[in-house]
């Protein structure tokens, strides 16, 4: 079973064109809209992770700030 905050959406297909639809279900709980922008992370053996790009954006930029 899921912790709390943990998901499972269900299946996605990838299509003749390699794209996937992020269910409805996950797109409210992470407040995804049309037009947003994704990256996507990876590591081999292990899978692929989404996030938006903001929140990306928001991580890269603490980790490579200056420690004034």
């Amino acid at each position: 079973m899921s912790k709390k905050g943990e998901y499972i959406f269900g299946i996605c297909k990838v299509n003749e064109k390699g794209q996937i639809v992020i269910p409805k279900e996950a797109r409210k709980v992470f407040g995804i809209e049309a037009g947003d922008s994704l990256v996507m992370l990876g590591q081999e053996g292990k899978g692929i992770a989404l996030v938006k790009a903001e929140v990306f954006g928001d991580f890269a930029e603490e980790v490579f700030k200056d420690g004034d």
